[in-house]
């Protein structure tokens, strides 16, 4: 239930992490006062300069892979038309028209360098069907090159054993049996069993396994085609170079049949040619010119990403070869790897996963990357079910998975689609686990780095990255209601806040673990921190978790190794206490109000970790608007005095201002005399509101509103006199004070009314500050008051730009008190 109460400050929910290093002084951010739109907005405004720049045209690397195919692709369609049209020009006019007066020795030329030709022609419509099946597995991918084909061959010898070897006696192939180049070498785990068989491994018949199986039928393939280029080549030379063919006779069958030889060889030798300039081509291109691994160097894939370079090369050259050679052109790194995710092959599915990290991580492809993953919902759904595998061998897919998620969910519009995937939050749940240590089992939930013996499967990373993709989602507040709803998330997410003393306090903790406590903590604040009904329900769940209090507690109590711990643990506290009945809970428990006070005047931390003890004192001003209970117990621990002192103190003064305004506003009747001591922190309030401005003087003008209730006429006079303040004085501050802010500022929104307050005390107090008023215009500046107030000045507490809590008694009430005092000085003056 949200809280009313009158002339206090107003409260709003700081969404953004907290900045740690912060100077002492009155300019810092606070919960109480509101935030525009364009303020909270920020955290995308951290990544305009990266946004800007990934909008800047970059020549994609793969371009040159697709250009290279282009060009291959050329001279493959060259040769082939070059040699389709041979093969017509011999078999319809040699063949078919000169079969019988040709020379038995152009006949056998013709006749098999046809055959070769055949076999040539066969052996290419295949071998890319064949290589295109052996890239398959990221292991054996590879381009064959002269280079490659030599290294097979040299191999031959060595495997010569296994040709015989019938399929039953052959065990799978482990992954530390794979012999690769560096560079194109891939740890990962070996391969599971599947119920259908992998193309590259497929043995065609029971025996010569080697020979037989897919991913060296291709070797072999394109073996046979330089061979019959070859040998075509030389056929054709010995016939050209003699050229003792076609003698002219007077024969008019024969008139044409040198001729018609001439085109045949002239044809043949250019076809031979052109595949041979093409392998050339090749070779010069990929072994000599490196270029694979130049554009994987371009895209920064790594050694591993070779692989991938190769796979994404091949299959642009097969589109160009099979069909228009425009098609390798449309080709990209990113849509190709989009394609690859959705395979059922682990090793496809691998290779499109890290491409897509990579290049999500790349401060020169992130963009456009993003970009096209955020409008592609089947890919986004893929990479959401991928977070549930739960397989070992999945596991860097999982990881992959989960990093680029992160960076999706960095962009406010990609995050609502991914939280919009049915089941998105269920599957980021699963990258979250936690378990009981087995020694503390009984008493204790504790997260743990837990790595399973069996399948060396470590669950602590994906914890890291289920905690950020939370934090990311978090940001925005739809998305944190669907947090919320899920079943089982909120306790997870408190369970890892949870941290003992002895981690807390070790010097050799690692930082993976710190780290975890980290991001369950900056999440449970951004849900904490929810505005409206959606944030009234979550405070609501989290503040009914019974471990949720504890484990802050135990942050504030051995957490000052870790001042970031404690800040972001303290601003959940301040962000539940929002509701009634989380304010009592935390209250009641043991040692939450006492470590409070113990981080708020703690004088031996260093200057740069004070923005905790100004958060401190935020969570117990917070702790005791209201709360009638939990300013008793704050009175209770006899802090009234170190709260009077610390006035004098720039890092505490406006905190200890806010904490004794409460003390007196929401104490009670029986606390009076308890209350009587802080009358001692009248001079120095008076003393801040003629010389200090802003924040300061906006919260000890509320301060000495309050305290004047416990002091007497002649007690308020003996007072301003001993600190040499006149009355006159005093009130012309006040109206300079209401002249100054003509219009409710954000800033110091309760300023006007808290001057307007001590105001009417003094023309309550005494009859002759009515007529000083008087002649300073009061009657002026409060008419503009009348005129100018706003709903900002309407509420105590504000979450972002919504304002909660409204106060019962209105500015314009006040105001209108204040003229009746300026308009009738014959009426009694009471204390109100």
């Amino acid at each position: 239930m949200v809280r009313r109460i009158e002339s206090e400050g107003s409260i709003h929910v700081q969404i953004t992490e907290p900045n740690i290093q912060i100077q002492p002084n009155d300019n810092w951010s606070t919960i109480f006062a509101p935030r525009r739109t364009d303020t909270i907005g920020k955290r995308d405004g951290s990544n305009a300069h990266s946004r800007s720049v990934g909008r800047l045209t970059v020549c994609a690397p793969e371009k040159k892979l697709t250009l290279f195919a282009l060009r291959l692709a050329i001279l493959e369609k060259a040769a082939s038309s070059i040699g389709t049209l041979s093969f017509i020009w011999a078999t319809v006019v040699l063949l078919g028209g000169f079969a019988i007066t040709l020379k038995k020795i152009d006949f056998w030329f013709i006749t098999i360098i046809l055959i070769i030709e055949g076999t040539r022609i066969f052996s290419r419509c295949h071998e890319l069907e064949w290589q295109h099946q052996a890239t398959w597995s990221i292991t054996d991918a590879g381009i064959y090159s002269f280079q490659a084909l030599n290294s097979s061959s040299r191999s031959l010898i060595r495997t010569i054993k296994a040709v015989c070897q019938p399929i039953s006696t052959i065990q799978p192939q482990s992954h530390n049996d794979r012999q690769v180049t560096e560079s194109t070498h891939v740890e990962r785990p070996s391969k599971k069993p599947t119920r259908a068989w992998t193309a590259p491994d497929v043995p065609l018949l029971p025996y010569a396994r080697w020979l037989f199986l897919s991913k060296n039928i291709s070797k072999f393939l394109c073996w046979l085609q330089l061979l019959s280029a070859s040998a075509c080549l030389i056929l054709l030379l010995m016939r050209l170079i003699p050229h003792n063919y076609g003698e002219v006779t007077n024969d008019p069958d024969m008139k044409n049949h040198k001729s018609s030889l001439d085109i045949f060889y002239s044809l043949a030798s250019a076809e031979a040619l052109l595949l041979l300039l093409e392998k050339f081509y090749w070779e010069w291109k990929l072994i000599y010119c490196k270029l694979l691994e130049e554009v994987n160097k371009e895209c920064d894939l790594g050694n591993s990403g070779l692989v991938s370079i190769k796979r994404f090369f091949y299959d642009a050259f097969s589109r160009s070869v099979n069909g228009s050679i425009f098609d390798g052109l449309k080709m990209d790194m990113v849509s190709f790897a989009m394609e690859l995710l959705a395979s059922d092959s682990s090793d496809e599915q691998l290779i499109g996963a890290r491409i897509l990290r990579k290049f999500t991580n790349s401060n020169q492809f992130s963009h456009d990357t993003l970009q096209k993953i955020g409008i592609s919902i089947s890919v986004m759904e893929r990479l959401v079910e991928i977070l549930n595998w739960k397989d070992p061998q999945e596991e860097e897919i999982r990881r992959s998975a989960a990093e680029i998620l992160i960076k999706l969910a960095g962009k406010k519009q990609n995050s609502l689609r991914v939280a919009g995937i049915p089941g998105a939050m269920e599957s980021i749940s699963a990258l979250l686990y936690t378990a009981r240590s087995p020694s503390n089992a009984a008493d204790e939930i504790s997260p743990k780095r837990i790595i399973f013996d069996k399948d060396n499967y470590e669950f602590s990373a994906f914890n890291h990255l289920g905690l950020l993709i939370l934090k990311k989602l978090a940001r925005d507040h739809d998305n944190c209601g669907k947090i919320g709803n899920t079943r089982g998330l909120l306790p997870k997410i408190i369970e890892f806040t949870h941290a003992e003393e002895r981690l807390l306090r070790n010097e050799n903790v690692t930082e993976s673990q710190i780290i975890t406590v980290k991001r369950s903590l900056q999440v449970l604040k951004m849900l904490a921190s929810t505005a409206s009904t959606t944030g009234k329900l979550l405070r609501q769940q989290i503040s009914e978790i019974v471990f949720t209090i504890s484990n802050l507690r135990e942050i504030l109590q051995h957490g000052e190794n870790h001042p970031t711990l404690q800040t972001l643990g303290i601003e959940i506290l301040t962000s539940l206490a929002f509701e009634e009945d989380a304010t009592e809970r935390i209250g009641s428990t043991g040692g939450i109000l006492k470590e409070l006070f113990h981080i708020f005047f703690k004088q031996t931390m260093p200057e740069d970790q004070n923005r905790v003890r100004a958060a401190a004192g935020e969570a117990i001003a917070m702790l005791a608007l209201e709360s009638e209970r939990n300013c008793t117990r704050i009175l209770k621990l006899e802090v009234a005095e170190k709260l009077v002192r610390a006035l004098e103190d720039p890092v505490l003064r406006i905190n200890s201002s806010r904490i004794l305004r409460n003390l007196c506003t929401y104490s009670g009747p029986d606390r009076f005399f308890q209350l009587n001591g802080i009358t001692a922190a009248a001079p120095i309030a008076l003393k801040a509101i003629m010389t200090e401005e802003n924040k300061l003087q906006e919260v000890v003008l509320g301060l000495a509103a309050q305290i004047f209730k416990f002091m007497t006429s002649q007690e308020s006079s003996i007072m301003l006199e001993k600190n040499q303040i006149k009355e006159a004085e005093l009130a012309t501050k006040l109206v300079q004070i209401l002249k100054k802010y003509k219009y409710p500022s954000i800033k110091v929104p309760r300023i006007r009314r808290f001057a307007i307050e001590l105001a009417i005390w003094m023309m309550r107090d005494k009859e002759r500050n009515v007529q000083i008023f008087k002649d300073l215009g009061m009657e002026k500046e409060l008419e503009n008051v009348m005129d100018t107030t706003s709903e900002l000045e309407s509420f105590n507490i504000f979450s972002g730009t919504v304002g909660l809590s409204r106060l019962s008694t209105t500015i314009h009430s006040l105001v209108d008190t204040a003229l009746e005092l300026l308009s009738d000085e014959s009426n009694p003056v009471t204390k109100f």
